[in-house]
This record gives structure tokens, C-alpha cells and sequence, in this order.
């Protein structure tokens, strides 16, 4: 910070790829004096590499979807880390970037709307990043993404409680908490307990619709994409992808049980693990590739 001199301050990952014109599209959203940041749309660059990538590619327009819809409710629009831009005079009044926490951009969204700043988000251009590939490497990046999200509520609990960001963006954030990480906390030993019993699961219908939604949000944020690239893809197509990225989503549920069990049962903590992209894999070959 003290080596900028700039008004707006862009964060990016070194992965990061942008267009050319992408200071001209993100800086008029400035002009609104209440604009703190603005968080421009993620895109997989290596969508096509697998399942997982796949899942990643699809999870990115559901976010944007979602992202838009509540900003436009008057909820809460979000920082991603990747691609974020934020006014020097919203970061200083925040005190700066939190670093207590392992997910700052996450800890940044709840103090700029606490200070009454707003947070846009920009559909297009997007910044593109390299996806993970792998299981392992997806499960070490959402358990930083989970338990960072988690410390943001414990952290700012007793302002949001009284109602300091006002009623829309207050209702917005609950249901966002009870959406993502209260019920499937909940969801996944209902399941095993459900199964143990040879029974039907006692969340099953909130649960069933929670996955409805964003099967639904999937679909719209994928046709949207459709439209803006001018694509000619079939309907079943669209319902594979859909179905795909809401398989894909799953797996938090059990990322967010797995933290929750372990945060209840140690302290704070700021370890942050490297996620692994597709460079940081050692090399392979065979004996016969070597050349003398």
C-alpha cells in the first residue's frame, strides 16, 4: 500500500489473465461516491481440463448470478480476491487489510458494508484463472475458503446483530449464513443418521429445495454466459452442464461439516495452505524422453 499512489487499488493472483480493456470497464462503476469496490466476474481459463474444472467453470456463473440478484435486492454484493478492485479512501476508512484472517477478501466484504459502502460487481469483461485439477488441491482451497467465511461472522457478529448494515443487507447476509453454511452443517449427519436408521432425512425438503435453487441460479448464470459469448448450444447441453456443476457443488457440504467440526473444537487459527496449480505438479516423463 505504501508504494501505490492510485485512487482504486487492483488486487489479482499471479495467474490472473485480463483484457485489455478492463480499466476502461471497471473504473466508471466508480463514479458512484458510495462504491467501495468492485469485483470483476472469474472465469476458469482450463475449464475444459476435467470434472473438476468442469464444476469450477459452472460454480463461477452461478456466483455471478446469485452476486447480481442480491445486489439488486439490496443485499450484499462480494469481494473474490481475483480481480478486485477497492477506493483507497474505503480500504483506509476500513483500516486496510485484515491480517488476522486467511480469507481477507471475504473479512474486507464485511467491513466495507459496515462503513455503508457498497460493492459492485462487473459481468464483462471477466479475469481469468487457472482452475485446480485435483481433489485434493479443491479440498485444501474450500477448507480456507469455509473456515475464512466462518471467522468473518465470529469476528463481526455483535455489529451485524445490531442491525448496522441495515434490514435488507442484514436479512441478506442471514439467509446467505443459513444457506451455506448452517444447513449443510446440518445436512450431512442428518444424512448419516437418516441412512443408519433406514429412514427419510429430516431435512430432506429444506435441503431439496436449497439444491432446486441453485440448480435453477446454475442454469441462468450458464445461459447468460451463453448469450453473451453468442454460442449455439443445445438445450441438453445446458441441463448436462447444469446438472454437472450442481453434482460438483456438493462437495460443500461436506467441506463446511468437516470445518465446523473442527473449528468448534480448536482455536482461531491463521495457517494458510498454497493451493497447487497445474505448475506446481513435478513433471512427468519417462526414462526414454531424456536426451544426452
Amino acid at each position: 500500500m505504501p508504494l501505490t499512489q492510485g485512487e482504486v487499488i487492483g488486487v489479482f493472483d499471479a495467474d490472473a489473465q485480463v483484457s485489455q480493456d478492463l480499466l476502461r470497464r471497471v473504473l466508471p462503476l466508480f463514479i458512484n461516491s458510495q462504491m467501495g469496490a468492485v469485483q470483476v466476474r472469474k472465469q476458469i481459463a482450463n475449464a475444459s481440463t476435467n470434472f473438476w474444472t468442469q464444476g469450477q467453470a459452472a460454480e463461477m456463473r452461478l456466483d455471478l448470478y446469485l452476486q447480481q440478484q442480491r445486489i439488486a435486492l439490496g443485499g450484499l454484493g462480494e469481494l473474490r480476491g481475483n480481480g478486485q478492485f477497492v477506493r483507497r479512501q474505503a480500504l483506509e476508512s476500513c483500516g486496510g487489510w485484515n491480517e488476522a484472517t486467511i480469507t481477507d477478501d471475504l473479512d474486507l466484504t464485511f467491513r466495507l458494508h459496515l462503513n455503508h459502502w457498497d460493492i459492485g460487481v462487473l459481468p464483462v469483461p471477466a479475469v481469468e484463472e487457472e482452475g485446480v485439477t485435483k481433489a485434493i488441491a479443491l479440498w485444501h482451497q474450500r477448507n480456507r475458503w469455509a473456515e475464512g467465511g466462518y471467522q468473518r461472522y465470529l469476528d463481526y457478529w455483535p455489529l451485524i446483530l445490531r442491525n448496522r448494515l441495515g434490514y435488507r443487507k442484514t436479512f441478506d447476509l442471514i439467509v446467505f449464513w443459513l444457506a451455506q453454511y448452517v444447513l449443510p452443517t446440518a445436512a450431512v449427519p442428518d444424512l448419516v443418521m437418516a441412512t443408519t436408521r433406514n429412514q427419510f432425512p429430516l431435512l430432506m425438503p429444506m435441503t431439496s429445495v436449497t439444491m432446486l435453487l441453485s440448480l435453477v441460479g446454475m442454469w441462468k448464470g450458464l445461459d447468460q454466459a451463453r448469450r453473451e459469448q453468442e454460442q449455439t448450444i443445445s438445450t441438453w447441453a445446458m441441463l448436462l452442464q447444469t446438472l454437472q456443476g450442481t453434482l460438483y457443488a456438493c462437495h460443500w457440504f461436506f467441506v463446511v461439516s468437516f470445518v465446523t467440526a473442527r473449528i468448534s473444537l480448536r482455536p482461531k487459527r491463521l495457517k494458510w495452505v498454497k493451493t497447487l496449480r497445474q505448475d506446481d505438479y513435478p513433471p512427468k516423463f519417462n526414462v526414454t524422453d531424456i536426451r544426452m
